[in-house]
C-alpha cells in the first residue's frame, strides 16, 4: 500500500470516527435534550454537583464541547454563576476521559450489533425517541468500526522505514508533540477522536510512550482552544468560562510536561501497554486537574471577572424600548409609547415576510432558521405590549383612548398571529420543500413571489391605517381580501385538475404550492383586519355579507 493510500484511508477513518461522535451527540440531544438541560440546571447549584453533572452529561453526549455550549448558555443568561459553570467544565473533561477509557477495550466485535440494532430502531421505531436512540446506537457502532479500521490501516505500515523516520522526527520533542496534537484537536473539534487516534499510533509502536503522553496533553489543550477562539469578541460570560477552562488546561500541561519521562516509566512498570497507558494517563491527568482546581475556582473566577469586564450590551431586538412605566399615569402618552413599540413589531413582520420570500427561491436552511428565530422576537414584543396596556388604568381612559387601546392591542395580536403562521406553517412547508427536494415550477414561484410582494404592500397600508387613520388606505386594504380569495380558488382548481390527470409527482408539488398560498391568504386576513375598525366607525363596512 502506497503512502498516499495510507493517508487517504487514515483521513477517511478519522472522518468516520468524527461522524460517529456527531451521530451519538445529535441522537442523545434529540432524545433527551430538554431533560439534559433541566438536569444541568439542577446540577449547577454547587461545585461538586456541577462537576458530577458535567461528567455524566458529557459521557452521554460523547462531547465536552456540547456540554460546554450548554454551560455557556446558562452563564450567558445569568442563570448560573461562573464558579459552578467552571466546575461543570472540569467534570466534562473527566467525562471525555471516561469515554476514551471505555473505548480503549477491544470491543470491535460489538460494532455490528450496535449498527444493526440502531438501524432497526431508527427505521422501525414507532416513537421519535426510539428512532433518536437508534441514531445514537448507529453512531456508537460507527465509532467502534472507525477505531477498528484505524488499527487495520496502520498495521501494514508498521515496519515501513519512511513511516518510522517520519514519526521519529515528529515525536522527538515533547513540546512539538503537544503542539501537533493540540492543532489536530482544534481542527477535529474532538479530543475523544484525537486521543483514540493517539492510542492507535502508540499501540502500533509508531509513537514512543513519552511522546504519546505529550500528545495526550496536547489533545486536552486543543479541546479548550475551540470554545476560547469562538468566544473572542463575544459575550464576556462566554469568554470568561472558555478562558477559565483554557487556563486550567495550560497550567496542568505546564506542570506535567517535564515529568512525562518518569510518568511513562512508572506506568510501564505497572504493566500497561502503550495504548492503555495513554488512556489511563488521559483520565489521571483530568482527575488531577479537577482535584487541584475544584477548590481554587472562586479566586480564579474573580480573576476572570477582572480580566474580562462586562461589556456594554447591544440592544436586544426582543426587549421593549418605548414602554416607559412612568408614562402609565398619563394614558395618552402610554398609548403613544405602545404604538411606537407596535411599529417595531411591524418591522419584524416585514423582515419575516421578506425572509419567507427568499426561502422558497433559495432553499437555504440557514435562512429558515433565521426567520423562525424572528418569531421569538415578535412574541416577546407582543407579550411586553400586552402587559403594558393591561397596566393602564382603564377608568382614567376617555372613550377615544379606550377605543385606541383596543385598536393597538388588536393590531399587536394580529401581527403576532402573522409571525405564528410564518414560523409554524410557512417555514415548515419550506423545510419540507428543501428536505424532499421539491422544485416548484417557475409559474408557482412567480405567484408566490407576487403574493409576498402584495402582503408587504398591504402591511404598509395597514401601518398607514393604524398610525394615521387613513380611510382610503383602509378601503384599499379591505379590497385585497377578494384578491387573495380568488388566487386561492384558482390554485385549488388547478390542483384538482392535476389530481384528475393522475400525475403523482406534479400532484405533490401542486399540493405544496396550494398549502403555501393558503398560508399567505391567512396572513393577509390578519393584516387586512387592521382596516375593519376604521371602516366600521365610518359606516363603510357591512355587518354581514349574507343577503
Amino acid at each position: 500500500m502506497s503512502a498516499t493510500q495510507v493517508i487517504i484511508r487514515l483521513l477517511g477513518d478519522v472522518a468516520l470516527l468524527l461522524w460517529g461522535i456527531h451521530m451519538v451527540h445529535t441522537g442523545i440531544m434529540r432524545a433527551f435534550g430538554s431533560e439534559l438541560r433541566r438536569f444541568l440546571a439542577v446540577g449547577l447549584k454547587n461545585r461538586l454537583s456541577a462537576f458530577l453533572s458535567g461528567a455524566a452529561v458529557t459521557a452521554a453526549l460523547q462531547s465536552s464541547t456540547a456540554t460546554a455550549l450548554l454551560a455557556t448558555s446558562f452563564a450567558a443568561e445569568g442563570a448560573v454563576s461562573l464558579v459552578p459553570a467552571m466546575a461543570l467544565m472540569l467534570g466534562a473533561n473527566v467525562g471525555t476521559a471516561v469515554i476514551v477509557q471505555a473505548l480503549s477495550f477491544d470491543i470491535s466485535l460489538v460494532f455490528p450489533l450496535f449498527i444493526l440494532g440502531g438501524l432497526v430502531a431508527f427505521r422501525r421505531g414507532s416513537r421519535t425517541r426510539v428512532r433518536d436512540l437508534g441514531r445514537a446506537a448507529i453512531g456508537l457502532g460507527l465509532m467502534l468500526l472507525a477505531l477498528h479500521l484505524l488499527a487495520e490501516t496502520m498495521r501494514p505500515v508498521e515496519d515501513a522505514p519512511a513511516v518510522r523516520d517520519l514519526f521519529a522526527a515528529l515525536t522527538r520533542d515533547p513540546l512539538l508533540n503537544l503542539a501537533v496534537a493540540a492543532a489536530l484537536t482544534w481542527a477535529a473539534h474532538s479530543s475523544v477522536a484525537v486521543v483514540l487516534f493517539i492510542m492507535s499510533m502508540a499501540a502500533a509502536g509508531h509513537v514512543a510512550p513519552p511522546a504519546a503522553l505529550a500528545m495526550v496533553l496536547g489533545a486536552n489543550l486543543g479541546s479548550a482552544l475551540n470554545p476560547a477562539i469562538e468566544a473572542i469578541g463575544g459575550d464576556p460570560a462566554k469568554l470568561r468560562l472558555a478562558a477559565g477552562n483554557l487556563i486550567t488546561r495550560v497550567v496542568g500541561c505546564v506542570a506535567v510536561l517535564p515529568l512525562l519521562g518518569p510518568i511513562a516509566r512508572e506506568l510501564g512498570a505497572w504493566g500497561l501497554s502503550p495504548g492503555p497507558m495513554a488512556a489511563s494517563f488521559h483520565l489521571a491527568f483530568n482527575l488531577a486537574v479537577a482535584l487541584v482546581f475544584i477548590g481554587l475556582l472562586p479566586p480564579v473566577a474573580r480573576l476572570l471577572v477582572w480580566l474580562f469586564p462586562e461589556a456594554i450590551k447591544a440592544g436586544d431586538p426582543g426587549a421593549p424600548k418605548y414602554l416607559s412605566a412612568s408614562a402609565l399615569d398619563t394614558p395618552a402618552v402610554a398609548l403613544a409609547n405602545a404604538v411606537r413599540e407596535t411599529l417595531r413589531m411591524t418591522d419584524v413582520v416585514e423582515a419575516m415576510l421578506r425572509g419567507s420570500q427568499d426561502v422558497f427561491h433559495t432553499g437555504d436552511r440557514k435562512r429558515v432558521a433565521e426567520v423562525v428565530h424572528m418569531d421569538n422576537i415578535l412574541d416577546r414584543l407582543h407579550a411586553a405590549i400586552e402587559q403594558y396596556l393591561s397596566a393602564i388604568d382603564g377608568e382614567a381612559l376617555t372613550e377615544a383612548e379606550s377605543r385606541r387601546l383596543s385598536d393597538v392591542l388588536a393590531f399587536a395580536i394580529n401581527l403576532e398571529h402573522v409571525g405564528d403562521v410564518v414560523e409554524k406553517s410557512l417555514m415548515k412547508l419550506a423545510s419540507k420543500q428543501i428536505k424532499n427536494r421539491l422544485a416548484l415550477p417557475p409559474d408557482a414561484l412567480a405567484e408566490i413571489e407576487q403574493m409576498h410582494s402584495r402582503l408587504l404592500e398591504d402591511l404598509q397600508l395597514a401601518i398607514a391605517v393604524f398610525t394615521g387613520g387613513e380611510l382610503t388606505a383602509a378601503r384599499k386594504l379591505a379590497e385585497e381580501k377578494e384578491v387573495f380569495r380568488n388566487r386561492e380558488r384558482e390554485a385549488t382548481e388547478r390542483h384538482f385538475a392535476r389530481v384528475r390527470s393522475g400525475n403523482g409527482e406534479r400532484y405533490e408539488v401542486s399540493g405544496l404550492h396550494l398549502d403555501i398560498l393558503r398560508d399567505l391568504k391567512r396572513i393577509s386576513a390578519h393584516i387586512i383586519a387592521t382596516a375593519y375598525p376604521l371602516l366600521e366607525q365610518s359606516e363603510m363596512l357591512r355587518q354581514s355579507r349574507l343577503t
